[in-house]
């Protein structure tokens, strides 16, 4: 809205302005005066609202129409205002303002919601996107695997210490008669076989435990060789580990492809 017309100009006590419609006038006169919008004193908003219509049919008769057919309904509200009170079937007293607060209130909820689109627009003229523009080779780029990132708090010492733990669990389960049996002969485990079966086990698991590696009972050449093959998993980024306790199992979360996975006992 903006000012056309001060008031020594027009004799008035309002500055002429451009409303976007009657309902806007009107808040525009229940503003300006600090009446109440339930209770409007229809006597004295009639007034100014006739004033502001009897300028505007001197500037502009294309809209004029819809603001007198307004100013019929206000005279119309003032002077049921004087006759006595009508009552509804239920026996309460009607007010002859009730529709046009009603009219009101909706209409200062959608200029309340229409502000607020505005306002999201013109925050989001304010936002401007970059297409990505990062060389392929730096994209391409895979940062070194910071070992104490990946291990964490699992120092060497610890690690030996889980080792020597799944030992003496395996030690704990040997048969004191059989285990006095002799050996027909040697089981030959080697990292490269051990990586192999680690390979597709992780192919198929996520997070496992140290422990699941060791399904088939395997002897204690194959637990130091699947130990050591998990360590190297580890320096080569393939695999996070952890334990919360020191008589705990290891927990393994696999981090990178096991696809990727080269001969990397061969380092």
């Amino acid at each position: 809205m903006h000012s056309k017309y001060s008031e020594a100009d027009m004799g008035i006590s309002v500055k002429l302005q451009v409303f976007e419609g009657p309902l806007d006038l009107l808040l525009h006169l229940i503003d300006k005066n600090k009446v109440n919008i339930y209770d409007i004193p229809i006597a004295m908003i009639t007034e100014q609202y006739m004033e502001y219509v009897e300028q505007l049919k001197k500037e502009d008769l294309n809209v004029v129409s819809e603001f007198l057919v307004m100013a019929a309904t206000l005279l119309d509200i003032k002077s049921r205002m004087l006759l006595p009170k009508e009552v509804d079937e239920e026996g309460n007293e009607e007010d002859p303002r009730a529709e046009l607060v009603e009219k009101l209130l909706e209409y200062k909820l959608y200029k309340a919601m229409a502000q607020e689109l505005k306002d999201k627009h013109t925050d989001a003229e304010r936002t401007y996107y970059k297409k990505q523009s990062i060389p392929e080779a730096v994209a391409a780029y895979t940062p070194p695997v910071d070992l104490t990132e990946v291990i964490g708090d699992t120092t060497l010492m610890r690690l030996n210490r889980i080792f020597a733990d799944v030992c003496k669990r395996k030690e704990d389960k040997i048969d004191p008669v059989r285990s006095k049996f002799g050996k027909i002969e040697k089981e030959e485990v080697t990292m490269s076989e051990k990586l192999v079966d680690i390979k597709a086990f992780m192919m198929e698991h996520e997070a496992f435990s140290f422990r699941e590696l060791l399904w088939n009972n395997p002897s204690k050449v194959a637990v130091i060789v699947t130990f050591l093959v998990v360590l190297e998993l580890i320096k080569t980024g393939f695999v996070e580990v952890k334990q919360e306790c020191p008589e705990d199992d290891i927990f393994i979360r696999v981090v990178r492809d096991p696809e990727l996975i080269e001969d990397i006992t061969e380092e």
